[in-house]
């Protein structure tokens, strides 16, 4: 299986994922009232797509993932590129840190980042921090599913795509307890031949949990980390 989706909850997804179609410089795939796609796409390196979902309430205070941006070398133009284009400045008891923490549209916070050499050849998304209980095992469950390799990041753990490019999988400690639905997760495509029932015994083995949920039929199969980080399993593309 492979990391196909980057997936937001917003409350209006064409005013959120129009923000961030802006400011990542994608390509649009799908924009209607109740979702809009955006593909994000490295030279030499993986694919991502970025998927924003309409929902009812999509603010969690404290979210587990959220996105790092690659300044191009120049971080305050970079920052102001992003309030012109709607970002507002956030502080959410960061201190003195080299990196800038915004808000977009929707009051979900990211960081724009200080130059480092682990972010080269990233793109515009530097990194994806996922927090969770345990870094070390979390990383391995990821590499597990993704085929993503570990990397010498500036975080605890990291994981990157194969190929050496595209943005940085860093799995850091929570400071507190998960509250509530992730309103960012990731997707992942099953290959053509993988049988789900056997894949879904894989990562229950490696620690993940089925979702049980009353939201109907649904193409895709919804699950939670061993750090109870939510993630989606998608039928292959010849189902």
């Amino acid at each position: 299986m492979f990391l196909e989706n980057l997936v937001f909850d917003a409350a209006q997804p064409q005013v959120r994922g129009h923000f961030w179609e802006q400011a990542l410089g994608t390509q649009t795939l799908t924009d209607e009232p109740d979702i809009v796609e955006t593909r994000l796409s490295v030279d030499g390196g993986p694919t991502l797509d970025l998927c924003f979902q309409q929902v009812s309430d999509p603010r969690l205070p404290s979210p587990r993932l959220h996105l790092d941006l690659h300044a191009g070398g120049d971080q305050a133009a970079t920052v102001q590129r992003l309030l012109d284009l709607g970002a507002t400045p956030l502080d959410i008891g960061q201190g003195d840190v080299p990196w800038v923490v915004l808000a977009d549209p929707e009051g979900h916070p990211f960081c724009v980042m200080e130059e480092r050499e682990a972010y080269r050849d990233t793109g515009p998304i530097a990194a994806i921090p996922v927090l969770g209980d345990d870094p070390a095992r979390d990383a391995a469950f990821w590499a597990g599913l993704t085929g993503w390799q570990e990397y010498a990041g500036t975080a605890p753990q990291s994981l990157r795509d194969p190929s050496g490019r595209g943005p940085i999988l860093e799995f850091l400690v929570a400071d507190e307890p998960k509250a509530g639905k992730n309103q960012l997760h990731l997707d992942l495509r099953l290959e053509a031949g993988d049988d789900l029932a056997a894949v879904l015994e894989r990562v229950e083995a490696l620690g993940a949990v089925r979702i049980d949920h009353d939201w109907g039929d649904l193409p895709w199969t919804s699950l939670q980390d061993p750090s109870g980080n939510e993630f989606c399993f998608l039928p292959s593309s010849s189902s």
